[in-house]
């Protein structure tokens, strides 16, 4: 297994599956499934090289398998914060420890960016996404959003955490 920074040479449209992939498992049930069903080959392959994102992926024998964004705080009430995006692995390495070591080296390079702290966004009702975060450290701040996907009103919990 290798995690590293993306390349200008990976492949963005694989690289999207995995978000694509993982969206259609993880929020099975949570979000509805008319939306999951629609989401389209690509849809996170223009976001992928955004001005201030860093991205890195999880390689498994030449495969895409993981890949996570993460930048500085986009909130401006939170300037001194990291903040991670997204943490997503296809459905099958699920649960194999991939995303912790994915996590582990997010965390790392934010560090070294000069982050203390860091948060990130998990939606109420994804109770596998909490606890896999509450186990790595990261403990609810108090503050929630509330936000519409598919027609559906969700509340997303905000995590953080002290490095």
């Amino acid at each position: 297994m290798e995690i590293r920074p993306i390349k200008p040479s990976d492949d963005r449209l694989l690289i999207s599956n995995i978000y694509e992939e993982s969206w259609k498992f993880a929020y099975k049930n949570i979000i509805p499934q008319s939306y999951l069903n629609s989401i389209p080959a690509g849809r996170w392959a223009s976001g992928i090289d955004k001005e201030g994102m860093h991205n890195y992926v999880v390689v498994q024998n030449g495969q895409y398998i993981g890949t996570s964004g993460f930048c500085r705080s986009r909130l401006p009430e939170l300037p001194d914060f990291g903040e991670i995006v997204s943490i997503y692995l296809l459905p099958e390495y699920i649960g194999k420890r991939y995303g912790k070591s994915l996590l582990d080296a997010v965390v790392s390079r934010l560090k070294e960016m000069g982050f203390n702290d860091i948060f990130l966004w998990v939606l109420e009702e994804n109770s596998r996404a909490r606890r896999f975060y509450e186990k790595t450290g990261f403990s609810e701040s108090g503050r929630q959003m509330d936000i519409n996907i598919g027609g559906k009103e969700l509340r997303e919990i905000q995590y953080i955490r002290h490095i």
